[in-house]
């Protein structure tokens, strides 16, 4: 085996460009299959991260939400947005049939100015009521979240003396969270007592009132709702929408739904194309190692005629398979493994969809799946090529060369 392998690296080294080439083949198979197969793990995850975090059954927000960008967008892409309801609007959902427990939520966007540290959407719950937030907050901050303290996503820069401005006040940041893979990783979560502080010193401080007159005091943003046992959410959510004329309730299970389809439609395209793109990069394979077998005839005619057998032949050629699949490969991989997290803020802004990244255990699973598949096609496709060759008398070799 020494022998054969030593052959085998001779003849890369004497044709740097032709296995260069070879590899090149692998290399653009690996990076697709990790590519491809990264992008749908994270948006699953999402899709999970999306479904734990949400926690109501129905959520309720004003009608001029539609203008500003909805709670869906809020959770899924970040985006900022300053709507609410009346007071008396959210006593009515309160008192609706079928409503076991309700959470208010009030948002502010701080602004792009010297009063504030960054523009970020700031969300302040009620943590004596809440079970969305304050379950995902318990899993890194056990404490309670007091008046000036704030906590912030996974993707807000943390200051080193963990403070943050906002409308001329600073505030201490208690803890940062984990990763969702929605637009709650850019969000700034506060009790609400603190929110409507930052309310307060924002009507005080900027030209305009963003609150239209609305008493900051009692209104909110959004309801998330919890519906009695047994009860039908449907009937609750049409409710909610022909009683009270200027809010707009959804079922959460309608929400998650609409994007675990959209999610398994992105899917299915982006499984298709590694797909094609697998069976396509086979087939040049195929196509390419018969070519370079065939204008190797003579090479393989005169080792027969040296003393080498057709298995010796046979195992030269398959270590060159190895070896360029094996690089092509590794440099697959790690070119798609670097591409895929340093464009994850991308594709998340582009499909529109959660997207969480894989843990370590997960992405080892999928670079070794990855690795195994680019270098079984490069051997295999290598295979038939060799047993032709390899099959073929020495004389035969010779006079198809002459």
């Amino acid at each position: 085996m020494i022998f054969p392998f030593s052959l085998a690296v001779r003849n890369i080294k004497r044709k740097p460009f032709r296995f260069m080439f070879m590899s090149l083949l692998v290399m653009f198979l690996s990076f697709t299959l990790f590519f491809g197969a990264f992008t749908i793990v994270s948006m699953q995850r999402g899709l999970e991260g999306y479904r734990a975090r949400l926690g109501a059954d129905i959520v309720v927000v004003p009608n001029s939400a539609k203008g500003h960008g909805s709670l869906d967008d809020i959770l899924l892409q970040g985006i900022t947005g300053t709507y609410y309801m009346s007071g008396k609007d959210v006593d009515k959902i309160i008192n609706t049939d079928g409503v076991q427990a309700v959470s208010r939520q009030f948002f502010l966007t701080s602004a792009k100015a010297s009063c504030c540290s960054s523009r970020v959407q700031i969300i302040g719950f009620e943590p004596e009521t809440d079970f969305s937030v304050q379950p995902w907050i318990s899993e890194s901050y056990s404490e309670k979240i007091g008046d000036g303290d704030v906590v912030i996503g996974a993707n807000v820069s943390l200051p080193d003396d963990k403070l943050l401005k906002f409308y001329g006040k600073t505030y201490y940041v208690a803890a940062q969270l984990g990763q969702t893979g929605t637009g709650l990783d850019s969000a700034v979560f506060a009790n609400m007592n603190t929110v409507r502080q930052m309310a307060q010193d924002a009507s005080s401080l900027l030209d305009s009132d963003p609150f239209k007159g609305v008493d900051i005091s009692s209104a909110a943003s959004a309801v998330l709702i919890k519906t009695e046992e047994g009860c039908n959410i449907s009937d609750v959510t049409d409710d909610i929408n022909i009683h009270i004329t200027k809010v707009s309730a959804s079922s959460a299970r309608a929400m998650i739904s609409d994007i675990s389809e959209g999610l398994s439609g992105v899917s299915k395209v982006i499984g298709a194309l590694v797909a094609v793109i697998w069976l396509l990069a086979v087939v040049i394979l195929l196509v390419v190692f018969a070519l370079l077998s065939n204008e190797r005839r003579k090479e393989f005619a005169v080792l027969r005629i040296m003393g080498a057998s057709s298995r010796m032949i046979f195992t030269v050629l398959l270590c060159e398979s190895i070896m360029v699949s094996v690089l092509g490969a590794v440099v697959g991989l790690l070119c798609s493994f670097a591409l895929s997290f340093s464009l994850s803020d991308t594709l998340k802004s582009m499909l529109g969809l959660p997207f969480l990244l894989p843990d370590a255990g997960m992405v080892a699973v999928l670079s070794f799946a990855s690795l195994v598949l680019a270098v079984s096609a490069g051997i295999v496709t290598s295979f038939f090529s060799a047993r032709k060759i390899t099959g073929s008398e020495t004389a035969l070799l010779l006079r198809e060369d002459t």
